[in-house]
């Protein structure tokens, strides 16, 4: 069983920043690729960022020279950092990570969303 826990989402005013973070645990082998998504009321979920095991990186355009992903390989923790939010930014945010267990299994895990809300 492979858990992943997001944390770090909360209220900012435009302009602020939010640090979020996601931990994987329990019977894991390897923490392939890792991303960020969103999704805001009646809009469909969107990718944000992703960042694969070898430290390549990818960002929506709307979030480009705004936000940064990293993650550590070695305790198996994402974080998405978002500095210059702007209202179009909230939304409930998720952690995604491709998993592969200690069987040998690799699959497709999410948390449990964090809400990020932009207002002033």
């Amino acid at each position: 069983q492979v858990q992943l826990v997001e944390s770090g989402g909360g209220l900012v005013q435009p302009g602020g920043s939010l640090r979020l973070s996601c931990a994987a645990s329990g019977k894991i082998l390897s923490v392939n690729r890792v991303g960020w998504y969103r999704q805001a009321p009646g809009k469909e979920r969107e990718l944000v960022a992703s960042i694969t095991s070898g430290g390549g990186t990818e960002y929506a355009d709307s979030v480009k020279g705004r936000f940064t992903i990293s993650r550590d390989n070695a305790k198996n923790t994402g974080a998405l950092q978002m500095n210059s939010l702007k209202f179009v930014d909230t939304a409930v945010y998720y952690c995604n990570a491709l998993v592969t267990s200690t069987r040998g299994y690799t699959y497709n895990y999410w948390g449990q969303g964090t809400q990020v809300t932009v207002s002033s």
